[in-house]
């Protein structure tokens, strides 16, 4: 089949690399500019330079549909688009004009976490498993009939970079599988169960602020989705925001005032955590390693000299 791949980042790139592997014909590329946006300097691999690298014509754009663009789609004359990580609304006289639709692929096990950054959301919501849909492309974003789903688990410790190498390895197979059953005629596509959906906005750096009333569960996943390359989870000590890389649910309970630094414990500094920690019944928040502003990571019993004082979400 003639194919069209509109993508951009590792997303796009790894969807891109499984196009030029298989036994269809790449016939152009569409891919957004370079952005300064967080999440986007990171698993930043060119989807220009793979196809520059192959001679399959590029097109940049923030968002499509202007009559350059849908001139130079007609002209290619695709079979099908292929989408993934593309970052704007796709029109219908784009999704559609193929014979084949648009396949887009999602990092997500749709219907749930459709929208954006669904790796990090699923850690932080305790998914016991991730992955990856190839869906038909519709006027509502990441709610077409699904054809194909990967999913691998998730771990006691695995962090939102661990899933990410996990899930991106899912691409190449699912994106060759799922053009192949379209091409043979044997693609089954199911329509998504609206009851079970869930959509994620984009993340900001406010999605990356520490709450102190969330149970110690809670809060070592939320560290843990935050991993670098990702901005990670943070909160302030006597008026310095610091960014917490390490942290774990403490053996003992521990009661008092949520963001309270309290005592050692093993290798860390427990931090009160929870709504109801005044009850003296819940686990605090082990506290392992900590990186300031100007980029020093320290050991948390380091950094923290001595017990007291609190953790805030603001200056």
């Amino acid at each position: 089949m003639r194919v069209v791949m509109f993508g951009y980042q590792t997303w796009g790139h790894r969807t891109l690399g499984a196009l030029l592997d298989s036994r269809h014909e790449v016939v152009l590329v569409v891919t957004h500019p370079k952005s300064d946006h967080a999440y986007e300097r990171i698993w930043s691999d060119s989807v220009a330079d793979l196809a520059e690298q192959h001679d399959v014509p590029v097109l940049l754009r923030n968002r499509p549909g202007d009559d350059e663009l849908l001139r130079a789609l007609k002209e290619a004359e695709p079979d099908i688009i292929v989408a993934n990580n593309w970052r704007t609304w796709l029109p219908p006289e784009i999704f559609d004009l193929p014979p084949h639709g648009t396949l887009n692929i999602h990092d997500s096990l749709l219907p749930a976490y459709a929208g954006f950054s669904p790796l990090i959301w699923a850690l932080i919501n305790g998914e016991k498993q991730v992955g990856v849909t190839a869906h038909r492309m519709d006027a509502e974003l990441d709610m077409g009939d699904i054809l194909l789903q990967r999913a691998v688990p998730v771990g006691p410790t695995d962090t939102a970079t661990d899933l990410f190498h996990r899930t991106v390895d899912l691409i190449g197979p699912i994106v060759t599988d799922a053009l192949d059953l379209i091409a043979s005629g044997k693609a089954v596509w199911t329509p998504q169960d609206r009851s079970r959906s869930s959509f994620f906005h984009k993340r900001s750096p406010q999605d990356s602020r520490i709450d102190w009333t969330w149970p110690a569960e809670d809060l070592e996943r939320f560290v843990r989705a935050q991993s670098d390359p990702y901005p990670n989870a943070f909160t302030h000590h006597r008026g310095e925001r610091i960014r917490i890389l390490s942290a774990a649910v403490s053996e003992g309970r521990y009661g008092g005032t949520p963001g309270r630094i309290f005592i050692r414990e093993g290798d860390g500094v427990v931090v009160v955590a929870g709504a109801d920690a005044r009850t003296g019944r819940l686990p605090g928040l082990v506290v392992r390693r900590v990186r300031t502003e100007d980029g020093t990571e320290y050991a948390a019993t380091d950094y923290f000299r001595t017990m007291g004082g609190y953790l805030t979400d603001r200056p």
